[in-house]
């Protein structure tokens, strides 16, 4: 597969004499179309801005053209029992890996450790687990499908939360276009933060979200309450994360004691209300950064945190970046 790219070349940032990085992508009957071909383009991208940064191959089990879950025929370039060990293998998902070829499973099960990095998009986790490799690591894969991994494969530590995680030489990521973030992460690592920028303006997307970044919303994310009166505590609190969102005050909003509130606002929505707050305020804050110009304390403020101190402990704790360096890399 070529490396032909509208980017413009990079003299300066030259491979030179270096060898190329090979990218070996996995395919197979039931693919994800965006699955591969989004890392695709952003390595591809790279590769036009560096000449010879990457070699990039697709491949399925016998070299033959592949259906993707949408119907497109893809034609690979060779047979994955020709390809040499590659520098970054790359495993997508797709239908197709709900029963995977336990050709292709007994070739990653050989084959993958030689690779210098390890990849998976969305369900590839899925015939990375098969093949025995995420045994004891912390992987993710796309949220609705986190559970069914972690049951088929107890040995393998589950968390549904990160957009992407990197665990050593392998690395999962979530559901579909998350693949392109952690491609982006991969090239910033091998060519620079230049490069990836330049590939992820190209390709009109952000560099990039955090590792640690949510795949959805609290609200998105969260049951909501059967019963009317902490329905309208979670809408209040989507609306007001400024204000006073104590217990005490929040069950005196529902006309509950605070312990009975607690209790019963934890059994319906999942989590404690302390954190379902916490989440609010971190959903809401990032939002600002993103998209708007108010100052760090405007944006603490506004969102309920009190401080500039208290909001950053918020953001490294958990999406692992400083609120500054969040809004650098998504404030256009």
């Amino acid at each position: 597969m070529g490396n032909a790219s509208l980017l413009p070349s990079s003299p300066a940032a030259s491979m030179d004499a270096m060898e190329a990085r090979t990218v070996l992508i996995v395919l197979f009957d039931g693919v994800l179309s965006l699955d591969f071909t989004g890392p695709l383009e952003v390595f591809a991208g790279a590769a036009g801005t560096v000449p010879g940064a990457y070699d990039i191959r697709t491949g399925s089990l016998d070299g033959s053209p592949v259906r993707t879950s949408s119907g497109l025929s893809v034609t690979p370039d060779l047979a994955l029992p020709d390809a040499p060990a590659p520098h970054t293998l790359i495993v997508p998902g797709g239908e197709g890996t709900r029963a995977m070829d336990p050709g292709v499973v007994a070739w990653l099960r050989e084959n993958a450790p030689a690779a210098r990095r390890l990849v998976s998009v969305c369900t590839g986790a899925y015939a990375l687990a098969a093949a025995g490799l995420l045994d004891g690591r912390r992987v993710t894969t796309h949220w609705a499908l986190s559970e069914g991994l972690a049951e088929r494969f107890p040995a393998v530590e589950v968390d549904p939360e990160p957009i992407y995680i990197r665990d050593g030489a392998v690395s999962t990521s979530a559901g579909v276009t998350s693949g392109i973030d952690l491609a982006l992460a991969l090239v910033e690592e091998d060519l620079g933060r230049d490069v990836a920028l330049t590939v992820a303006r190209f390709l009109v997307v952000f560099l990039r979200r955090p590792g640690g970044q949510r795949q959805f919303s609290v609200q998105l994310a969260a049951q909501s309450a059967q019963r009317r009166p902490l329905r309208d505590i979670q809408q209040y609190i989507a609306e007001h994360p400024e204000a006073d969102l104590s217990v005490s005050a929040l069950a005196e909003r529902a006309n509950l004691s605070p312990r009975h509130f607690a209790r019963a606002f934890r059994d319906e929505i999942g989590v404690t209300p302390g954190r379902y707050v916490d989440q609010v305020r971190l959903e809401v804050a990032r939002r600002l950064l993103e998209d708007t110009d108010g100052g760090i304390a405007e944006v603490s403020r506004a969102c309920g945190y009190g401080t500039p101190e208290a909001m950053r402990r918020a953001f490294v704790r958990d999406l692992g970046t400083a609120p500054a360096e969040y809004r650098r890399r998504f404030h256009p």
